[in-house]
């Protein structure tokens, strides 16, 4: 019997993030795999009066299956640190970093870690950006600093498409980030309590791995383990786990990497909170190490710890 058989776990989802519809989906899968364990499990949706709502349910642990916003940035993490309610995943700075490409960025470097070249353009200067502004030219990727699942990014081409991505990437909260697009295979990396579970390589319809390739099925193609050399596994494993532990994350995160024909991996970013949905890449790297969806999210669980 696990530690918390017989108590009451808080699948926390939903939220009010730009990936509440993910957040939907996951938190719903790990309840009922939670359940067929024997866990005695209650959904909260994430709102303002989520601290009200985990008194009346006597959540005693808390599965944190949000994504985005005041779910996968610290800001849930304080507060279940506040209420001395263990939870799953990383601790409130691990999480804050994680989401912030920008402080990420980093720490990536400062650890060896190889990144695009990048400009960082403060919100309200996105309507003034040109190409000029951009020392490594164009094709560039535009993001925002503070999204996950590809939520406002663009890859830009032409000289005329910049100004209206960098606006685009500004709606969102943070800064914008304008980096070298860099050129091949999209790979990301399962990290599991510190171990790398290996690394899976990503061929979507699109022009990229955008929101609609990783929540829509059959718009993306999967390659498990990633079709690079063994030489080239290793090390976007090892950067994985650099990339991990460098932000001191807990349980499982997935890396994103573009590994170049060289063989050379460039971490994109870390996701402290990975989905959990049907088509998302951490169950499928597990699922290829023999570890079930259910089995999976019971380790978490059994992970769950207060951090601060």
């Amino acid at each position: 019997m696990g530690r918390w058989h017989g108590k009451k776990v808080a699948v926390l989802y939903g939220g009010r993030s730009s990936e509440r519809e993910v957040s939907l989906k996951s938190g719903a899968g790990c309840a009922e795999a939670l359940k067929s364990k024997g866990y005695d499990v209650a959904l909260v949706d994430v709102d303002l009066e989520v601290a009200d709502r985990l008194r009346d349910e006597g959540a005693a642990v808390a599965f944190v299956a949000l994504h985005g916003r005041f779910g996968e940035d610290g800001c849930v993490q304080g507060l279940l640190e506040s209420m001395g309610i263990p939870y799953t995943g990383s601790g409130v700075l691990a999480s804050a970093l994680g989401m912030n490409k920008t402080f990420s960025k980093l720490l990536f470097r400062d650890h060896g870690l190889s990144i695009a070249d990048y400009r960082v353009v403060a919100r309200a200067d996105a309507p003034r950006i040109g190409v000029a502004d951009v020392p490594f030219g164009l094709p560039a990727v535009v993001k925002p600093s503070s999204e996950g699942s590809s939520v406002g990014v663009r890859i830009v081409r032409e000289p005329g498409e910049l100004r209206d991505a960098c606006v685009e990437a500004a709606r969102f909260q943070g800064d914008v980030i304008v980096e070298r697009y860099i050129r091949g295979a999209e790979v990301q990396v399962a990290v599991l309590d510190g171990v790398a579970l290996g690394a899976i390589e990503i061929v979507p319809a699109g022009e990229f791995y955008d929101y609609a390739a990783k929540y829509t099925a059959g718009t993306t193609r999967y390659f498990y383990p990633a079709r690079i050399s063994p030489e080239s596994q290793q090390r976007v494993c090892r950067a994985a786990e650099v990339a991990h532990a460098a932000l001191g994350c807990s349980g499982a995160t997935r890396q994103d990497f573009i590994v170049t024909p060289g063989g050379e991996p460039y971490i994109l970013e870390v996701n402290t909170l990975p989905g959990m949905t049907p088509t998302s890449l951490v169950p499928k790297i597990a699922a290829g190490n023999g570890i079930s969806f259910a089995d999976l999210c019971e380790r978490l669980l059994e992970g769950a710890s207060l951090k601060a």
